[in-house]
């Protein structure tokens, strides 16, 4: 539809509600796609009954994601800058771009907690993680919790010239209303993967809010995979695969919009399930091959292997750490930390990161090693 804004006339688009009419073209090339990766989803959540403390990989997996997902926006964190953060240290980058990292953890952390209390995802959720996405830092200007009522683009300097000019503010209630409907299985029920992929394009089509859409688009997959039990543990993220295919992901997203071609974005949706899911089900194997390794080695210590056992397994928790964390997680003496740290530095485990003598910094190397996988930083 055409709208007038700010003295100049623009294309704005209005998506139809879902499920799309007409019906997607279920060929057997996409029936038999979404069939390998549901397979993958059933090995992911198979990976949370394997590991020896799924809490242990969540920690470090969702904060990983957290990375990518604003990564995309811009944000220049890697994952030890936000570690750092969270042991109330400076990071290496500026404080907003870490701030926004942790939001984003809070904002997950939220809505998996309400869904665990049985509330639905809805609405109401939708902004209230949407609340604590922009709370502090970049875009806490940008009315956090609410649906914008002004118009916005995406690309460009105007409407004008914008790459994609999303609904109109007084629409936005509406095509929100009827997405939640489908949420609800309303007009019909939608299986889950179906129904994440569908939600994600109509999500990103309204973008409701001024500021997190992506984030928060991205994180509605997650949250409604885990809502209707295909996963148990927050454990699939696509951040990374639509950041390696940045440019064929919004092309897909333009021609659902320009031609109604759900079938191609289908298709490339469910690769990204694929080739996600077995990456994370890698990730899992090489943890529990290293923790197992360095156990090994830890073993071989005599006496000091108790203790030093502890603070590998604490070190498993936060890879990068003071002795002061360890201290007060352990509840080992301040000496014997020491010690058990001067232990795994000499069997290759853990490197110090400072030359200080208080508050040393130490990292698990192979750990943050392993998780950084896809996160690096451009040079």
């Amino acid at each position: 539809m055409t709208i007038s804004t700010v003295g100049e006339k623009a294309q704005a688009f209005v998506p139809a509600p879902l499920p799309p009419r007409p019906p997607i073209d279920w060929t057997p090339e996409l029936r038999n796609k979404f069939d390998q990766a549901l397979l993958a989803l059933g090995r992911l959540d198979s990976v949370s009954t394997l590991l020896p403390d799924t809490s242990l990989f969540l920690y470090m997996y969702v904060r990983k994601e957290a990375v990518l997902s604003s990564m995309i926006e811009g944000t220049q964190s890697s994952l030890s800058d936000l570690l750092l953060f969270e042991l109330d240290m400076e990071p290496g980058v500026p404080m907003d771009d870490v701030r926004e990292v942790s939001n984003y953890m809070a904002a997950l952390d939220h809505g998996l907690a309400r869904l665990a209390e049985g509330f639905p995802l809805s609405l109401r959720l939708i902004k209230e993680m949407h609340s604590i996405l922009l709370a502090k830092g970049r875009g806490s200007n940008q009315t956090p919790g609410e649906f914008r009522r002004t118009q916005n683009w995406i690309g460009g300097t105007r409407p004008g010239n914008a790459a994609f000019v999303p609904p109109p503010a007084e629409q936005v209630i509406d095509c929100m209303g009827k997405l939640e409907l489908f949420l609800h299985d309303q007009p019909e029920p939608t299986p889950a993967l179906l129904k994440a992929a569908l939600t994600h394009v109509q999500f990103e089509t309204i973008h409701p809010f001024l500021d997190g859409n992506g984030r928060l688009g991205r994180l509605l997959i997650t949250l409604l995979l885990c809502e209707r039990s295909v996963l148990r543990e927050p454990m699939l993220y696509l951040s990374l695969y639509f950041k390696t295919h940045r440019r064929y992901y919004y092309e897909l997203l333009n021609n659902v919009r320009l031609i109604g071609d759900w079938e191609a974005w289908l298709d490339f949706f469910a690769e990204a399930v694929i080739v996600t899911a077995t990456q994370a089900v890698e990730t899992a194997r090489q943890l529990v091959d290293l923790a197992n390794k360095d156990r090994d080695k830890i073993s071989s210590l005599g006496r000091a292997a108790p203790s030093a056992l502890r603070i590998h397994r604490a070190m498993m928790e936060r890879p990068i750490t003071t002795s002061g964390w360890l201290v007060k997680k352990t509840g080992i003496t301040p000496a014997t930390v020491n010690k058990c740290l001067a232990h795994l530095e000499r069997l290759g485990i853990v490197r110090e990161l400072t030359s200080r003598k208080r508050n040393r910094l130490f990292s698990y190397t192979g750990y943050v090693e392993i998780m950084n996988q896809g996160t690096e930083l451009p040079g």
